[in-house]
């Protein structure tokens, strides 16, 4: 047996140092559990950061990539590919759109919204609207144009300049962002929940707000739903909860309940500006990949995952609210469905090392966020194992 010692070595050799990595090697994962190389499992309330919303290795979204993997793994996007057809029906009937671009991660698709944004609205009012207002503390992505269009100093930092035709405002905050509205605004760009930037959920009614002024002011209003998409908050979609429908919005990491996949969803006046060689990508929509995803939302929609995660969301919380009542140095608990956040009053990367240590795997963001993200389907004695890691860990504070 090789051990993680070994693998880490060889990783840390070669592989780029992108990652502030754990000691794990991965190896293998079922349902909520995931199992290192030498043998141990943990509980993973991580979910692969949101990817894994049906937990590891779900028998139909492995079963699809198996059959498709059979038949035919890719084609060019000259050509029309049944999967892909099959997933853009299935994300129009289920929310407020009517075309769908497929790319291969949530970067990629920010990217393809901004990009649409932009042709749309200088075919519309000329070359000179461009700018998007987006959020403080929001995340879109790791390429120069998605961090450009995130409103964090610390993901920006080292790569200037920056693309130009942002704006960042406080997120809730609708009297400032009208405020940034300039003539050359053309999109209002928000995460319904935000989840790098520490789980900020959007106040009671504010996505109203914001559409109501995107509507006076002839602007378009983007949802980056990657992170808070495909069921995570209870509902499909993030925007659900509140009634408001975005004019383009962005999903990737659960989609294909694990394998890589990005997706721009928008209505259909909208999607016109993009033409023949306006946009695309070479992986984009491949049958492999599409063919998971088509499972994926079956399984999603008619499997009672939503209902799973509504109860559980319920129940998670209230655990951690209970922690909150014990141990004072927690500040406040706050999310939707199952991506919750309990903030400290002190950084909590050593509580992840502990909880690791110990086999619960979750993360912390925004340095004092520490985040729940277990996979919908996770059960009532799962969390309760979770938490009472969790517990021990706290009561030693």
């Amino acid at each position: 047996m090789t051990l993680s010692s070994d693998w880490i070595e060889r990783g840390e050799k070669h592989i780029a140092s992108t990652y502030g990595r754990y000691p794990l090697v991965a190896v293998r994962g079922e349902g909520c559990r995931l199992w290192d190389v030498e043998g141990k499992n943990y509980l993973d309330f991580l979910a692969g950061v949101a990817v894994n919303n049906l937990g590891h290795c779900h028998p139909k979204v492995v079963a699809a990539l198996r059959e498709q993997a059979g038949q035919l793994l890719h084609c060019s996007n000259y050509f029309h590919i049944p999967p892909q057809i099959e997933l853009a029906e299935i994300l129009c009937e289920h929310s407020f759109g009517d075309r769908v671009f497929f790319c291969n991660s949530g970067a990629e698709a920010n990217e393809a919204a901004m990009k649409l944004v932009r042709k749309y609205s200088a075919e519309k009012r000329g070359d000179g609207c461009f700018e998007v207002i987006t959020a403080l503390a929001s995340f879109h992505g790791r390429t120069i144009g998605t961090i450009s269009a995130t409103g964090q100093d610390k993901i920006r930092a080292g790569f200037s300049p920056m693309l130009r035709g942002f704006r960042y405002v406080a997120f809730g905050d609708v009297q400032a962002l009208e405020a940034a509205i300039t003539p050359s605004t053309c999109a209002v760009m928000l995460e319904p929940v935000q989840g790098e930037g520490g789980v900020n959920v959007a106040p009671p009614g504010y996505l109203a707000q914001v559409r109501e002024v995107c509507d006076r002011h002839d602007l378009l209003l983007v949802f980056d739903e990657v992170q808070v998409g495909c069921g995570r908050t209870g509902t499909l979609f993030a925007y659900q909860h509140d009634g408001v429908e975005p004019d383009i919005m962005t999903l990737a990491k659960a989609l294909a309940g694990g394998p890589p996949i990005g997706a721009m969803i928008a209505r259909e006046e909208v999607a016109a500006a993009f033409t023949p060689g306006s946009h695309g990508s070479t992986f984009g929509g491949n049958p492999l990949m599409t063919a998971a995803a088509v499972a994926a939302m079956k399984t999603l929609i008619h499997d009672g995952i939503l209902e799973n995660c509504v109860t559980m969301g319920d129940y998670l919380a209230s655990r951690l609210r209970e922690f909150r009542e014990r141990y004072p140095f927690i500040k406040t608990v706050r999310g939707r469905g199952l991506i919750l956040g309990m903030e400290l009053d002190f950084a909590g990367a050593e509580i992840v090392h502990k909880a690791l240590q110990r086999g619960l795997l979750i993360n912390c963001t925004a340095d004092k966020v520490l985040r729940f993200l277990p996979p919908l389907i996770v059960t009532r004695e799962e969390i309760d194992e979770g938490l009472d890691i969790l517990d021990e860990i706290l009561s030693e504070i």
